[in-house]
């Protein structure tokens, strides 16, 4: 990056995460908010923040393990594990959107639906899946991430927001996570293994105990963590790609 984009981008600094007090994490599926962010929700409420959680469909379709467990018993299956998992972070307040997995909703409906919690919930900070990672190819990621990053610009303003069916709330910051582009770190020291925990023990339905996956993930998890916090000077740390309002709509170096 030039000298002179930077430049730029200091007059319009990012947000500071841990300075906000209530956080809205939206999850396209159980267990996305845990693997994408889950040592940061859980250094949040361990500091006394008001954290929610949002899921926006209900994984339905979301594993091979257990074949002979139908869709519904499935659903609510990972409900139940998605509240344990929450609960075991620290974190009380689960709401969830109930669409089905597999991107069988109309996206309006995934829109609104995200309006109705912003408003009521009223985060500082909206965390959501980066929905322009060139790898992504799953439509619930995309999706959830493109209907957050919509409302998040017009939250403040309760005309527009009254348009969604919802109220307005003062969201200062958008924090994608499942990002390549992180542009902010959250010192996670100390909270890794609750994350994996929050995981490997209570969402068993898609990581049964010994499953491939499991390992391969839980590898894949303190990888990042360890290359986050050498990035930021910490033992660990989660990379966010964080916009605030100024980088939401009028500052294009915010996307390089």
């Amino acid at each position: 990056m030039s000298i002179l984009k930077r430049i730029i981008r200091a007059a319009a600094p990012l947000p500071v995460i841990e300075e906000m007090d209530r956080f809205l994490f939206i999850g396209p599926h159980p267990d996305d908010i845990e693997i994408g962010a889950g040592a940061t929700a859980a250094k949040l409420a361990a500091n006394g923040k008001k954290v929610c959680f949002l899921i926006c469909t209900d994984g339905r379709f979301g594993t091979s393990n257990s074949p002979e467990t139908g869709p519904d018993e499935m659903a609510d299956i990972r409900k139940r594990e998605s509240i344990a998992s929450a609960a075991f972070l620290g974190i009380d307040d689960v709401r969830f959107l109930g669409l089905s997995d597999g991107g069988f909703y109309d996206t309006a409906e995934l829109v609104r639906g995200i309006a109705a919690v912003i408003g009521d919930f009223k985060p500082d900070v909206i965390f959501a899946p980066d929905p322009f990672v060139s790898s992504e190819c799953h439509k619930d990621h995309l999706n959830v991430g493109q209907a957050a990053r919509e409302v998040s610009v017009f939250a403040p303003y309760a005309g527009i927001m009254q348009g969604y069916g919802a109220d307005a709330a003062p969201v200062k910051a958008l924090a994608y996570y499942f990002t390549a582009k992180a542009n902010s770190f959250v010192d996670t020291s100390g909270f890794l293994k609750s994350q994996l925990d929050s995981i490997f023990l209570y969402h068993l339905s898609q990581f049964p105990e010994g499953c491939a996956d499991a390992k391969s993930i839980s590898l894949y998890l303190k990888l990042r963590a360890c290359d986050h916090g050498l990035r930021s000077f910490h033992k660990t740390a989660e990379g966010f790609r964080i916009l605030g309002p100024t980088q939401m709509h009028c500052l294009p170096e915010a996307g390089d």
